[in-house]
């Protein structure tokens, strides 16, 4: 029985690994804005996040690099793959929000190993809630 948990506290410790391995590759990739080329990617919006003032996505912009805010319930995986902003549109507050999912280096399937940068495209979504 010992050997069974002991191979489960084996796993487990790996899988906390990998998951904060991900989750600084997420970091670096959100904080350079994508410009970082040891975690490639691309940054998309929606049509409702593009519709907002240039003052309003420079506002995007620095609240989603600065953003730190991360808890069991927008984080509870433990990826830091996801959150929410508020910025000022034309003086009306907007909440934005941003999803970094993983990909192939195609871009067209998942990746086959979300923890290796070479196998692994990050893709940030910005886009409101009503988009969601």
């Amino acid at each position: 029985m010992a050997d069974i948990q002991t191979i489960e506290s084996a796993e487990a410790a790996n899988e906390a690994a990998r998951a904060e391995l991900i989750a600084q590759q997420n970091d670096l990739f959100r904080t350079s804005w994508g410009m970082n080329p040891s975690v490639q990617g691309q940054i998309v919006m929606t049509q409702g996040v593009s519709a907002l003032s240039p003052e309003a996505l420079n506002a995007i912009c620095v609240a989603v690099t600065a953003f730190n805010e991360f808890s069991e319930d927008n984080d509870p995986h433990g990826m830091r793959d996801f959150g929410t902003v508020t910025v000022l549109n034309q003086g009306v507050e907007v909440r934005v929000y941003w999803k970094i999912d993983l990909y192939d280096p195609s871009f067209c399937y998942g990746s086959d190993d979300c923890a290796d940068p070479a196998k692994t495209r990050r893709v940030m979504t910005l886009l409101l809630p009503s988009e969601y």
